[in-house]
């Protein structure tokens, strides 16, 4: 994954976040220390402990930062299919994930690579604690999207409910936060110029058939 532009007039907090979340997405949580993150960020560790207090708040807030946002846009898109009063087809509900997506990718340059590739560690690491803080401050919008799933899936038991979203979210994770790798095979094998939304939309009729399977 390239390496953010320099942003020599940020903030020291923003240096922080910048540093740790690249850091972070690249190594892992375990793997990135706090003398790494300064030394990227060039800051002493006072203002890492003086801004967030230990690096667990700090894989805190560099989660925030995204979800913030994204949650915000994932919060207009489910008001709207809400509104219909009837249950959404699951292409649907699977595609209003797709504007927030788009915004995420906005925000700094492979947006939504890193936040793919962030949040892949936070399950495959066994970072409880980011479980609970999303679900903590984030919970409403993803418990909505959950009940707009299982509205499109009525016959599916909830534990195989619980397998295909992870299944779902591991497929999404992968192919997202490999975007780059992904392009330039598309490009050097197939002369397919391979955007985010593009992917994307491919990605939305596959794991719609894949949730939909009959149960085994």
């Amino acid at each position: 994954m390239p390496e953010p532009l320099a942003t020599e007039r940020a903030s020291t907090k923003t240096r922080i976040l910048d540093a740790a979340e690249w850091l972070f997405a690249e190594r892992g949580f375990a793997e990135t220390s706090l003398r790494n993150i300064t030394s990227r960020a060039n800051v002493n560790l006072a203002s890492v402990n003086y801004h967030f207090g230990s690096k667990k708040s700090l894989i805190q807030a560099v989660f925030d930062r995204f979800l913030r946002e994204f949650c915000d846009k994932l919060h207009h898109e489910l008001t709207a299919l809400e509104q219909r009063g009837t249950p959404c087809a699951l292409p649907q509900v699977l595609e209003s994930v797709l504007p927030a997506l788009l915004h995420i990718d906005t925000l700094r340059p492979n947006g939504a690579a890193i936040f793919m590739r962030l949040l892949g560690r936070a399950y495959s690491e066994t970072q409880g604690h980011m479980r609970r803080f999303m679900f903590e401050h984030y919970g409403n919008v993803m418990e909505r999207f959950n009940r707009q799933i299982m509205m499109a899936c009525p016959g599916l038991p909830p534990v195989e409910l619980f397998w295909r979203l992870h299944f779902m979210l591991g497929s999404v994770v992968f192919t997202l936060g490999g975007g780059e790798a992904l392009r330039e095979i598309a490009q050097a094998d197939f002369n397919e110029r391979a955007e985010l939304e593009s992917v994307a939309r491919k990605l939305i009729p596959f794991l719609a058939s894949a949730m939909q399977a009959p149960a085994a």
